[in-house]
C-alpha cells in the first residue's frame, strides 16, 4: 500500500549513539519529538551495522548498566528499538571532512552520503556544522545548547 500523495516525505536522519541513549535509556523529555517522529514514520533513521555495534558496546558501560538496572530495562529492549526503527545501510564512503573524534566519523560519512540531517550532541561533531552544511547536511541539535560554563542540573 502506498502513502497518500499529500503525505510529507520522511526526513532522513542519522542519530549518534548519545541521541539513541537519550531516546531509550534516559527518556530525555526533550527527545520526545524525535521519538514520536520515528514512531510515526516521519523520520527515516539511517544507520550502519557499525553504529549498532557501537550501541551494543556502549550499553555495557558501567554508568549505562547502572541506569538500565535502575529502570529495569534490559539492553536488548534498547537494541530492539534500534532494530525496529533504524534502516541499515552499508558503511558510507569517507566524507570530505574528518572529525577529530574518529568514533564519530561513521555518523558524518553516512549523513553526507545520504544528505541526511545529523543529530549529535558531541562537541567535535557540532563544531563541523558549517563544513557539513557545504555537503548538504543539516546539523539538528535535538536540545537547546547549554553554555559550557553552566553547571549541570544534578
Amino acid at each position: 500500500m502506498s502513502a497518500a500523495p499529500d503525505a510529507p516525505t520522511p526526513v532522513r536522519r542519522v542519530l549518534d549513539t548519545n541521541i539513541v541513549l537519550d531516546l531509550w535509556v534516559f527518556d530525555e523529555p526533550r527527545a520526545e519529538p524525535l521519538r514520536v517522529s520515528l514512531e510515526t514514520g516521519s523520520t527515516h533513521w539511517l544507520a550502519t551495522l557499525a553504529m549498532r555495534e557501537e550501541l551494543v558496546r556502549v550499553l555495557t558501560y558501567p554508568q549505562i548498566v547502572k541506569r538500565l538496572t535502575a529502570r529495569a530495562l534490559p539492553a536488548d529492549t534498547v537494541l530492539a528499538h534500534f532494530d525496529r526503527h533504524a534502516q541499515l545501510h552499508p558503511a558510507a564512503s569517507k566524507a570530505p571532512y574528518a572529525c577529530k573524534d574518529a568514533d564519530d566519523q561513521k555518523f558524518i560519512d553516512l549523513a553526507v552520503q545520504h544528505t541526511a540531517a545529523l543529530h549529535s550532541k558531541d562537541a567535535q561533531v557540532m563544531c563541523m556544522k558549517k563544513r557539513l552544511e557545504r555537503c548538504g547536511v543539516t546539523m539538528n541539535p535535538p536540545y537547546p545548547r547549554r553554555s559550557p560554563c553552566m553547571r549541570p542540573d544534578f
